[in-house]
């Protein structure tokens, strides 16, 4: 069981400490949940208020949350605190050590030092795998792969061939990175493409043979990224898939062929983005956001939680709604639509007397 003093974690989150009794910290929890080796994150105003009633003997606040009679070690950014001291309780999976027995690694594959591979891992031709990177059990190692040094890859990754692995890449359960990209052509032209070229479909019951387009570039994965459970990341029909260094990449998130996702992007879980799309730096698509193809999206924009995004934007856009807008034109468009309820709330009401005039009118016109 790891143990730390008030001391050692005040030193470490950078927090003042405020002592007022002494206490062995065995694990962190909300102040509902504490016992007197626990230290209390006490991060928000709830939980502040909950302290009351703590058996913690010491808590995590925000600066200037100071509590008569009670030990708190104050914090400028409380979150940033708190990603300290999880790391400081955080136990890592366990790891083998080397290759395990089962794993299947291909004679030419060439392993850095202190690789670990785990149980039925395949491991393809060619395949180099950088210094300290560690692969789960059940994991998939496509040929002429590389992979850095450091990584982490959780049970059930699939990697297909050719793909380029940064340093320090987490990947997480189920990830696929280079699976052919969703791209296919008819022999005439279909009805999305008379859609997109007349808006509107003239013709009805043709049957197209539908040819398969073969993705032959790969993916590119920068330093630094973490990619989340499920996520499927496809390569490029002729040029590389790109993630971008630093980027994190929530669960349950589809990246098509031939996007280029620039530096330190937050995607959040359930994002579409479709293929041949360029995000810029520092973007961050929250939730359930659709991108459409061939569109690019400015440095610094934030896409909002079920954006639909059917064209471009430039740096620093903040994007809501669907179809997608400016947030001031998504503003000025509920404000209308608030108006126009205001309005016909008021016809409503003077639509009796409205009624009368008008069969009154149409009396005296007889």
């Amino acid at each position: 069981m790891k143990t730390f003093t008030l001391e050692q974690i005040a030193q470490i989150t950078g927090g003042m400490l405020t002592k007022a009794k002494d206490a062995a910290i065995t694990r962190i929890a909300p102040p509902a949940l504490a016992d007197e080796n626990t230290l209390a994150l006490a991060l928000g105003e709830d939980e502040i208020a909950n302290l009351a009633n703590t058996k913690a003997k010491a808590a995590l606040v925000p600066l200037g949350v100071n509590i008569d009679g009670f030990t708190t070690i104050e914090v400028e950014r409380p979150r940033l605190a708190m990603m300290k001291l999880i790391n400081m309780f955080y136990e890592a999976p366990h790891v083998n050590t080397g290759v395990h027995p089962s794993a299947v690694v291909h004679p030419s594959a060439k392993l850095g030092e202190n690789v670990s591979i785990g149980p039925n891992v395949v491991i393809g031709e060619n395949v180099h795998i950088g210094d300290n990177t560690k692969i789960m059990a059940n994991s998939y190692i496509g040929s002429s792969t590389v992979i850095g040094n450091n990584c982490f890859f959780h049970p059930g990754v699939n990697i297909g061939d050719r793909v380029k692995v940064g340093n320090d890449v987490i990947l997480h359960h189920g990830v696929s990175l280079g699976a052919d990209g969703f791209s296919f052509v008819t022999e005439n032209p279909n009805n999305i493409e008379q859609a997109r070229k007349d808006g509107e479909i003239r013709e009805n019951d043709v049957e197209q043979v539908i040819f398969k387009i073969p993705s032959i570039g790969s993916v590119e994965i920068g330093n630094n990224v973490e990619i989340g459970a499920n996520t499927a990341i496809d390569r490029g029909t002729i040029e590389n898939t790109v993630v971008g260094d630093n980027t994190k990449i929530d669960d349950l998130v589809m990246i098509g062929h031939n996007c280029r996702i620039g530096k330190g992007c937050m995607i959040v879980s359930q994002v579409g983005i479709a293929g041949s799309c360029v995000i810029g730096d520092r973007v961050v698509i929250a939730g359930q956001a659709g991108l459409a193809d061939h569109i690019k999206i400015g440095d610094d924009t934030i896409i909002a939680a079920q954006a639909g995004v059917t064209k471009s934007f430039p740096a620093k856009s903040i994007v809501v709604g669907a179809p997608a807008v400016p947030r001031k034109e998504f503003i000025k468009q509920l404000k209308i639509m608030k108006d126009a309820g205001d309005l016909i709330a008021k016809f409503k009401k003077y639509e009796p007397l409205l009624k009368t005039f008008e069969e009154g009118h149409e009396t005296a016109e007889v």
